[in-house]
């Protein structure tokens, strides 16, 4: 077999590649923030110490970490217009789902992050005559957000590589693209291995900056 990259160029880029990959790093964007902020109240439910929260908290959080991304895809693109009677496009589907099931593994970390805070900073709080919420949005999560950063950081870069799995109900993200370019060209082999490379490019540049990131963390610490 012939291997033919002459075909990659700017065009090819730019008429194929750049839309899916704004969609991918716009998935990624949103359900990173969305995954944190519900992930943080998962977290915070789960910590409560009270059992009508804690308990469906975690049945939720468990419960969608025991199930594969591309399923949890599928069933809502699929079972959610039949139920509301209408049909939902892909791209709204891919979002709400990645926002649904990053909650869960975000709802880790910051449960994590939150129980690595001293009890002293929690108790110096209520001495100051804190609330709950004051004492979590003023001492507690900011040094938990603080602490999570680079954990978070690598959690997104695996979202951003989980993207690609939206090819399953036909969203455009930057792999649907390479794939699209491959059939138009009769390239296939080639944009999949350009397809790889891309990824595996973005990931470790991400990552290498994670790790600087976590370097310059644990200096200040």
């Amino acid at each position: 077999m012939n291997l033919d990259f002459s075909i990659f160029s700017w065009g090819l880029v730019h008429d194929y590649i750049l839309k899916g990959l704004y969609f991918s790093v716009t998935l990624t964007v949103l359900a990173t923030l969305g995954g944190i902020f519900f992930g943080t109240l998962l977290a915070l439910m789960r910590l409560s110490g009270k059992k009508w929260l804690d308990t469906p908290a975690a049945i939720y959080v468990n419960g969608m970490r025991s199930i594969p991304l591309v399923m949890v895809i599928l069933w809502f693109f699929l079972i959610v217009p039949f139920i509301i009677g209408r049909p939902i496009g892909s791209e709204a589907s891919a979002i709400i789902t990645f926002i649904a099931f990053e909650a869960a593994y975000f709802s880790e970390i910051m449960r994590a992050g939150i129980q690595s805070i001293p009890r002293g900073q929690v108790f110096a709080g209520q001495a100051l005559g804190m609330s709950y919420k004051q004492n979590m949005t003023l001492v507690i999560l900011p040094q938990a957000f603080r602490n999570m950063l680079p954990v978070l950081l690598t959690q997104t870069i695996i979202l951003f590589q989980d993207t690609s799995l939206v090819y399953a109900i036909g969203a455009y993200d930057m792999l649907k693209g390479f794939e699209t370019a491959g059939k138009n060209f009769g390239r296939p082999v080639e944009m999949y291995l350009l397809a790889a490379v891309c990824y595996f490019v973005i990931c470790f540049a991400l990552s290498a900056l994670v790790k600087r990131l976590h370097k310059k963390i644990a200096i200040i610490r």
